[in-house]
């Protein structure tokens, strides 16, 4: 599966985790069932059968009648499948008390994992198991980045998006102008040994840091002049990190700022991590824009008029748009419109929908008919339509542009939009 559907699936499965982890049931109502794939779903719901005939023991009539509605529900939801899709099936099931006791609603979750899940578990409690599709969350590529020159070395480490700067060491070791009083020769073999003791350090300070990364996938090194292959050439890095360095790059400079000059130069090396491909897209985008090509647009209106038109190539968009479609319908006329609301306006724009009248009939019966996410909303249009979806994270500084500058929704366009 491309990277770019990667990013949309990704945020869709940490959306649904971080909505399972907030539901809290009473007492062990909770149905959580993990289906591997090549399991034949004939005799997944034979064993539900099974657990709801245990069921019927449970004493409190509550949560017997609970778990047993819960079962049914999987039962039903797994009908739908003929078979158990390529990656295997989660379903979460149970009764959530809305508000105090005597409140609960059944609610169910579907998640067909974007990973195989290799796990046969079914268990009733108190709260959903996540933690299985919690693992698919975890960014899997790590890469360690040393830039060095002779007086200092700076270590950082690229996980996904994130670039920590974990260590800065200097050398003590002097400039190549000796001292007064001192011999040429002598003075270069004192450098020199220094020198040797500082590539040492280097490689014992780069075992500490590098090695006990699990996924450690490889490790860039750079630095201004000649220094950082002396120091690659000279065996100072243990053998299992030796045969990690999969680049060495020149940079104008040492310390944090050398460490975003790899980072910029060496795409073509970590170009799977998130951090250099969404910087990557969104350089895209503002070229589009700075040239005034014609071929972005950005703004929920404006995208989505070229979402509808068909005409977009890339749709980008905010994992920080907190915003919710609202379909307004008329109980009177059947007039309806749409409005975009922030999540947090929500409640009093409902409250606030039935007094007002209808622009059509004049009269005060307006109710809400739907709501939907706007990323929901935008990603299915573009999906409908063959266009790439780019979740966008607010962690770069390209992503917060993104989310300040240009509303948290923009696109690139296959061809020029028209002016209607």
């Amino acid at each position: 599966m491309g990277e770019r559907r990667t990013s949309l699936e990704r945020y869709r499965l940490k959306r649904v985790l971080e909505r399972l982890s907030a539901k809290e049931g009473r007492g062990t109502e909770l149905v959580s069932l993990y289906i591997p794939p090549g399991r034949q779903v004939s005799e997944v719901i034979s064993m539900l059968k099974d657990e709801w005939g245990t069921a019927s023991n449970i004493k409190s009539n509550t949560t017997r009648k609970n778990v047993q509605d819960a079962i049914v529900r999987v039962i039903q939801r797994l009908k739908l499948f003929k078979k158990v899709p390529e990656t295997g099936l989660a379903i979460f099931c149970g009764a959530i008390p809305q508000n105090g006791p005597g409140s609960e609603r059944l609610e169910t979750y579907v998640v067909v994992p974007p990973e195989p899940v290799n796990i046969y578990l079914y268990r009733c409690d108190s709260r959903f198991h996540i933690e299985h599709l919690q693992e698919f969350l975890k960014e899997k590529e790590t890469y360690g980045i040393l830039v060095l020159d002779s007086s200092e070395a700076t270590y950082a480490i690229l996980k996904g998006r994130r670039l920590d700067v974990v260590k800065e060491i200097t050398s003590g070791v002097a400039g190549k102008h000796r001292a007064g009083g001192q011999s040429a020769r002598r003075f270069e073999r004192l450098r020199e040994a220094r020198l040797i003791e500082y590539f040492k350090r280097v490689g014992s300070h780069a075992d500490e840091i590098f090695l006990p990364i699990e996924d450690l996938k490889g490790i860039i090194i750079g630095g201004p002049g000649p220094t950082k292959y002396d120091f690659e050439k000279g065996g100072y890095l243990n053998y299992m990190l030796r045969k990690k360095v999969i680049a060495t790059v020149d940079t104008a400079y040492t310390g944090e700022q050398g460490v975003k000059e790899v980072v910029a130069k060496a795409p073509e090396i970590i170009r799977h991590i998130r951090y250099v491909e969404e910087r990557r897209i969104m350089q895209d985008f503002l070229y589009e824009i700075g040239h005034d090509t014609g071929l972005a647009t950005y703004g929920e209106n404006d995208v989505r008029r070229a979402l509808e038109a068909g005409i977009v190539r890339l749709l980008l968009l905010s994992e920080a748009l907190d915003a919710v479609r609202v379909t307004v319908k008329c109980s009177s006329c059947g007039h309806k419109y749409r409005e975009t609301v922030k999540t947090s306006k929500l409640q009093e724009f409902e409250a606030d929908i039935t007094s007002k009248l209808c622009p059509k009939c004049n009269l005060p019966t307006l109710q809400v008919d739907e709501k939907k996410d706007v990323i929901d909303e935008l990603a299915e249009l573009a999906e409908k339509t063959g266009a790439d979806v780019e979740m966008i994270s607010a962690e770069t500084e390209e992503g917060q542009m993104l989310k300040s500058s240009f509303g948290g929704v923009a696109a690139i366009l296959r061809f020029k939009m028209t002016e209607s």
